[in-house]
């Protein structure tokens, strides 16, 4: 057995060692890791969470990447349009890794009931529409079908119902404006079969989900004729090459756009949040460290006597540190041990209990969201017990310096 191992577990073990004068140094120095493992892995969670579900709710809306004629339009509403016979669709087959493409087209109107009126955008979606995000998001009713004939189901936002007091069955007349402003607006009846709430109040404000052949009907458009095409890729790590060979392999009468591009303040917004991440982690791990540099300068000390009767029965310096070294991944261990249990506790009674909310009108969700992986929990583990005992070696080096005679005497 290693007997530097050996010394470390028995006096780990020793009672002595539980009430001595350095015990409640000790415990600080394992609270300070266990705390600062907590706020780790919480900010880890939290900050990945929010950059997913922000992702997810935006690219629910828009697609990865959207391809739409050139123009000068920076609104929502689709004005030129462009004919769904394309050679990238229904599939994208000279792109690999596109997952869904589909056809959309997008009208600003006015609803009106008798005592409120609004203001919204219809997204106009036929048979091809992907329903996979809007399925977490809807929370009444059920999700129209527009694979067969034409009718006035749509899908609308809480938001929205709570503003125009509206609930699944109702109906409400909407206002198109025609291009010639002296003509009466097109007037469509429509039914609310399903009510969402994506918690992203910026879009749920904006958009309502109809039936895109209303759209194309007042707008003179064909059959064949859409507003843009929203394409749905793989992997959202792949986003800038995928963006880039869409680009590439698309008419040059057509513009693709990335979501990151369209939302570039939203993006660049939720980059922040690893930044944060980053330096908080730095912080913790510097608290941590000191506080276990504490905890091993005590120990040293309170054992002077023992590090002048090894050296003398000729232990060398190096393995004298290395007991203390020993000891203090002790420490550390159980520190980290009740770090992830406190840890994973936290974050699994806020994934399944929603504890802690969120203003979504800020955050644009409406709960802090977490994310779970034990890979970067490890990596967390893994960093803090590597870092804390680099930041050992140096105060362990002070053994070097303690002279046989005068710690065998040292009281």
């Amino acid at each position: 057995m290693n007997y530097e191992f050996f010394i470390a577990k028995r006096i780990i073990s020793s009672k002595a060692y539980k009430s001595s004068i350095s015990a409640p140094i000790i415990k600080i120095g394992i609270a300070a890791i266990a705390i600062g493992m907590v706020v780790m892995m919480v900010t880890v969670a939290i900050s990945i969470g929010l950059q997913q579900k922000i992702r997810d709710k935006v690219v629910a809306f828009n697609g990865h990447v959207t391809i739409s004629n050139y123009d000068s339009n920076n609104s929502q509403e689709s004005l030129n349009p462009i004919s769904i016979n394309q050679d990238f669709y229904p599939e994208f087959k000279t792109v690999k890794g596109i997952k869904h493409v589909q056809g959309v087209a997008s009208k600003f109107g006015v609803i009106r009931t008798e005592t409120d009126f609004e203001g919204v955008n219809l997204k106009g979606v036929g048979a091809d529409y992907n329903w996979d995000y809007f399925k977490q998001f809807l929370v009444e009713g059920k999700l129209p079908d527009y694979t067969q004939k034409r009718n006035e189901n749509v899908l609308i936002s809480k938001y929205l119902a709570n503003r125009l007091h509206f609930k699944v069955g109702d109906k409400f007349q909407m206002f198109f404006a025609k291009d010639d402003p002296e003509k009466l607006p097109n007037i469509i009846t429509y039914n609310i079969s399903g009510i969402f709430n994506s918690g992203f109040q910026d879009l749920d404000a904006q958009y309502l989900i109809g039936d895109i052949r209303h759209l194309q009907r007042i707008n003179r458009w064909e059959k064949d004729q859409i507003g843009n095409f929203e394409i749905f890729i793989n992997d959202y790590n792949d986003l800038e090459e995928k963006g880039a060979e869409i680009h590439k392999n698309i008419s040059s009468l057509l513009d693709s756009q990335t979501i990151t591009d369209r939302y570039y303040s939203i993006f660049e917004w939720i980059k922040i949040f690893d930044k944060n991440t980053y330096g908080i982690i730095g912080i913790m791990v510097l608290i941590a460290g000191f506080n276990m540099i504490t905890a091993l300068l005590v120990l040293i000390l309170e054992r002077t006597q023992m590090i002048g009767v090894l050296k003398t029965l000729g232990s060398s310096n190096w393995s004298i540190r290395k007991i203390f070294l020993y000891n203090a991944s002790y420490l550390i261990l159980l520190g980290l041990l009740w770090g992830n249990i406190l840890g994973l506790g936290l974050l699994f009674a806020q994934k399944y209990f929603k504890l802690f909310p969120l203003d979504p009108s800020v955050y644009y969700v409406t709960e802090a969201p977490v994310y779970i992986n034990f890979g970067y929990i490890l990596a967390l583990n893994i960093g803090v017990l590597l870092l804390c005992l680099l930041m050992l070696l140096v105060p362990s080096y002070i053994i070097t310096k303690i002279s046989p005679v005068k710690a065998i005497r040292f009281n």
